[in-house]
């Protein structure tokens, strides 16, 4: 049993796996269910026992930890599902919903089949976050995780999911944010989207734009903390654009790539006339 500061909080939880999300920022945001699991299980499986021991510390939680990540190996997710069998054991990601981008949908799904109680406790997680303060829709999106860094599976990735009649969210780095907003803005075109930044933290922010504002927005200086990106679906652009919507779109994509291409994407994106869009594209550079 865990040891905590005020013993009158200890109940006998039954063995088990019980996947438990934590804060993504404030920890203020863990939900009283999580911390009384975490205070009475008798094992805590997390990524970084360090990440971990603070939240821990905050609770005044002496708890037993053993690690499991992305590196632990089948004889570890074995080892850890012989010991639900006989004991309660809390499965916590560094921040947010364990199994959301990460492995940890092997230990469940291996859990169940050998008979072990799974029990989830909701709680924080950054996707559903984001898409709040997107302002985008929410009755349909697809989670696609961190994009490839390099450019060309990172534009495969793209055009598989372009056509989807869905709001899309992604996980991204400051360092690469910028050229991932380019090259979405190339591939799916003028679209609305939001990036949200340390949510639930002290210097949270959310901008919301077309792709090329954002992109032209975090060209020269990138942002810090963990960044989330929501793009509204192709139906956001169906109705036609008037013509000077379509000339503010071409003047934004201008900034960050060549005449000729922005031309291109901005007919792409409206469903304009390439020719006539290279030949305004020229006056306005001229």
């Amino acid at each position: 049993m865990a040891r905590t500061s005020d013993p009158d909080t200890e109940i006998n939880l039954p063995a088990g796996l019980y996947i438990v999300a934590t804060p993504i920022g404030n920890l203020g945001d863990l939900t009283p269910r999580a911390a009384d699991i975490l205070r009475n299980c008798d094992l805590i499986a997390c990524e970084d026992s360090r990440v971990t021991g603070k939240l821990l510390h905050h609770l005044e939680i002496d708890a037993k930890m053993v690690r499991y990540n992305d590196h632990s190996k089948p004889a570890d997710r074995a080892a850890l599902i012989r010991k639900m069998t006989e004991q309660s054991v809390a499965l916590v990601s560094d921040a947010g919903t364990p199994l959301i981008s990460d492995p940890g949908y092997k230990l469940v799904r291996e859990a169940r089949e050998a008979g072990v109680a799974v029990t989830t406790l909701p709680g924080a997680s950054a996707v559903i976050s984001a898409l709040t303060l997107s302002g985008l829709p929410t009755d349909k999106f697809l989670f696609a995780g961190f994009l490839p860094s390099k450019a060309g599976a990172r534009r495969r990735e793209l055009e598989n999911v372009k056509s989807l009649d869905a709001t899309l969210v992604f996980y991204e780095s400051g360092p690469r944010l910028a050229a991932c907003l380019t090259q979405m803005a190339e591939i799916l075109g003028s679209r609305e989207a939001a990036v949200s930044r340390e949510i639930s933290k002290k210097f949270e922010e959310t901008v919301a734009g077309t792709l090329f504002e954002l992109a032209a927005c975090y060209a020269k200086a990138p942002p810090k903390g963990e960044i989330v990106i929501t793009v509204g679906p192709p139906a956001e652009n169906q109705e036609e654009a008037d013509p000077a919507k379509i000339e503010q779109a071409l003047r934004e994509a201008m900034q960050h790539m060549s005449t000729s291409k922005a031309a291109g994407e901005v007919a792409r994106a409206y469903g304009a006339d390439r020719k006539e869009l290279y030949a305004l594209a020229l006056r306005l550079k001229g």
